[in-house]
C-alpha cells in the first residue's frame, strides 16, 4: 500500500528548521510524532527517509510569514507512506521544491518498472 498524507506535523527534527522551538507547538508535539511513528510500527516505511536517511533542508510546508519559503524555514509535512513489502518496488521519492504556487510543494513517488511488463 502507498498512503499519501499530509500530515499534521513533522515525525523527526530533521524533518523542521526550527525544532528546539516548536516541541510544544502544534505539529511537532510528542504525541503527534507518535501517532506518526505508529504507522511506521505497523510496517510502513516513510519514503523520503528512506532514500535520504540525513538530509537536511528538504521541507514540503513554508508559512507565508516573513519570507520563509526564501529562507528555506520550514516543514516536511508532505509524506507518501510505503507498505515495507512495497519499498523494495520504490525507484525514487523526491521533494519538488522549486515548484511554487502554494504554501506546500508537490511530492513525488516513482514506483520501478515490474520485471517483463512494457513501458508506454
Amino acid at each position: 500500500a502507498v498512503v499519501s498524507t499530509q500530515s499534521t506535523g513533522a515525525h523527526t527534527e530533521i524533518d523542521l528548521a526550527n525544532p528546539k522551538t516548536n516541541k510544544k507547538n502544534a505539529g511537532f508535539t510528542a504525541e503527534e510524532r507518535e501517532d506518526f511513528s505508529t504507522w511506521l510500527e505497523a510496517g510502513f516505511t516513510d519514503s523520503f527517509r528512506e532514500f535520504y536517511p540525513e538530509k537536511t533542508g528538504a521541507y514540503t510546508f513554508w508559512t507565508y510569514m516573513g519570507g520563509a519559503r526564501k529562507k528555506n524555514v520550514g516543514w516536511r509535512i508532505d509524506y507518501f507512506v510505503v507498505s515495507s513489502r512495497l519499498m523494495a518496488d520504490v525507484a525514487a521519492s523526491e521533494i519538488r521544491e522549486s515548484v511554487l504556487g502554494s504554501d506546500h510543494c508537490p511530492i513525488m513517488l516513482l514506483l520501478a518498472n515490474p520485471a517483463g511488463e512494457k513501458e508506454n
